[in-house]
Parts: C-alpha cells; sequence; structure tokens
C-alpha cells in the first residue's frame, strides 16, 4: 500500500494498483492475468519485501512490462490470440507495440494526443489535416442503448522497411474516434493489422477495450474482486486469483445456457438440410422429423 495515483480514482492516493489482461470472445468475456503493480521505493526495500511475502526474484516493473509479460503468457496458452487492445497508458509505450508486432499479433492501442507517428509528426496535428469526407460514422460496438456510433478517421501509414521487409504482412494504421454531439471531445489510437483488413475490423478491436471495465464490473460485482483487505503480496495474489476463477465459471456457464437456449429457439425447418449419410453428403427432405436432424449434425 502506498500513495500513488490510480486510474480508478482519478486522483493520488494511498492504493493497490493492479494490471490486468481480459479475453474476449463473441461467447463471452472473463479476466485471464493479473499483476501487482509494486513501486520501486517497494521493490528498493528487500526487507519489506519479505514482510510481504513478496518473492525475492521481483523486482520493479513498471506497468507497461508487466502487461508486456502478461501479454506474452497469454499468447504461450492454449487460448487463440488474434488481436490486442488497451488504454494509453500501454499504448504510447514503443516497446509494447514493438512486442506485438515481432509476435504477428494484431493491435489497437489507445494513444495520447501528443502521441508521435514517425514521418508525419503528433498525431492530433496529423487528422487536423483529414478532409471533412475522412470522418466517417462507424459502430465501435453495442452498449447498453443501442451502437456506440462516433465520427472515425483512419489513415494507413506507409511502410516501415527496416522492420518490414519487402513484403509486409501486416500494415500500421492511425485512427480517431470523434464525439458526434461534442467534436471537440477525440480519441487517436495506433493500429497494426493484417494486409487486407478494413477499417471497420479495426473499430471493432478498438471497442473491445470496454471489454476489461465490463469484467471488473461483474467480477466486483458477483465474485467480491475488490472486497478485500490484505497487506501481503500473497494475500492479494490468491483473493484476486479466486475471484477471477470464479468470474471466468460464471462467464463459461453464461455463454453456454446462452448456446442451449438459442438452440432451443431454433425451429427444425431452420437447421441446415445437410446430413452425411453412407460416405457421402446429402440433402435431407424438410418434411423429415426434427429428431432425424439432431442425430445427424
Amino acid at each position: 500500500m502506498q500513495r500513488q495515483y490510480s486510474g480508478t480514482a482519478g486522483r493520488t492516493e494511498n492504493c493497490q494498483i493492479g494490471v490486468f489482461a481480459a479475453y474476449a470472445t463473441t461467447r463471452g468475456r472473463a479476466l485471464v492475468d493479473r499483476e501487482l503493480y509494486l513501486p520501486k521505493s517497494w521493490t528498493d526495500d528487500r526487507e519489506r519485501c519479505r514482510a510481504a511475502k513478496i518473492p525475492d526474484e521481483r523486482t520493479f516493473a513498471t506497468k507497461p512490462e508487466l502487461a508486456r509479460a502478461m501479454v506474452l503468457r497469454v499468447l504461450a496458452s492454449p487460448l487463440p490470440i488474434a488481436w490486442v487492445t488497451a488504454d494509453a497508458a500501454y499504448g504510447q509505450e514503443w516497446r509494447f507495440r514493438r512486442m506485438l508486432e515481432e509476435t504477428a499479433v494484431g493491435y489497437v492501442l489507445a494513444v495520447p494526443k501528443s502521441q508521435q507517428v514517425p514521418r508525419f509528426g503528433r498525431i492530433d496535428h496529423l487528422f487536423t489535416q483529414a478532409p471533412d469526407e475522412a470522418w466517417e460514422k462507424r459502430s465501435c460496438r453495442d452498449g447498453a442503448k443501442g451502437p456506440r456510433v462516433y465520427h472515425w478517421a483512419a489513415l494507413q501509414l506507409p511502410v516501415i522497411e527496416e522492420f518490414d521487409g519487402e513484403r509486409p504482412t501486416h500494415h500500421r494504421w492511425a485512427l480517431a474516434r470523434r464525439s458526434i454531439s461534442r467534436p471537440d471531445e477525440i480519441a487517436y489510437y495506433l493500429g497494426y493489422a493484417p494486409v487486407g483488413t478494413g477499417v471497420d475490423r479495426l473499430v471493432r478491436v478498438a471497442g473491445r477495450r470496454w471489454v476489461i471495465e465490463e469484467c471488473f464490473q461483474a467480477a466486483k460485482n458477483e465474485c467480491g474482486l475488490d472486497q478485500y483487505e490484505v497487506r501481503r503480496y500473497v494475500g492479494w495474489m490468491r483473493h484476486i486469483t479466486l475471484a477471477m476463477l470464479a468470474h471466468a465459471f460464471l462467464a463459461v456457464t453464461a455463454a453456454q445456457a446462452a448456446a442451449k437456449a438459442a438452440a432451443e429457439t431454433v425451429p427444425p425447418w431452420f437447421r441446415s438440410p445437410w446430413r452425411k449419410s453412407a460416405g457421402c453428403w446429402q440433402l435431407a427432405s424438410r418434411t423429415e422429423p426434427a429428431r432425424r436432424f439432431a442425430s445427424t449434425q
């Protein structure tokens, strides 16, 4: 515990700060990794660390460094990872972006307005030069009140030959999201995507950033993620890990229940007429009983 800036509170206060990774698919989302951020004043005091049960091998690491380590762990896991998104605290860190590029993982990362774009200067100055027709209405995701629509502008950046070679497999992008009702509110992003990726796809990935906030809210409300009073590192890790595990279990259970409900509400005559019999595919008659389809799909 130490006085430090908390993004959640928006001020400096006595608190603990964790770095988290969330995994999201179309079927559900859950927190999958965590690290407790330890200020340098703690890691430099080894006696204090031992008293708090902090492992001797745990040294000072910035939040982007903790995030890089977690992303590498997730990439080494069986989870299929196609994209990474994060807020500006991580997006502005070039080592974080470069690590993702070296592992050929696409990203759309928020960056501050002062972010430098190679060869073009500040990203906010770059988008002040965008023509009016470059800004298009796009939905980044569905919210509680329907699609979240903003004006988006996207620019494909030139290839960096020393990194990308003569035949790049990915392109870098700069994106900006502008509020429709408040045009002075603009958020900026850097992207890295496989060749042929469209702007709509990049916009949807950017919209996935809110998933981690939803995971926090659900894990707090349903699993007591923030309901702990511990002073030792091991206590924090145990409580957070158990809460994350409970939240993941609930997410999987909800996804399975939703899939089952959807299957049960599909009329038999909406199911595919394709079925395999005697070593070849055949079209089944729409008048055949539903149970025959169920046994061959």
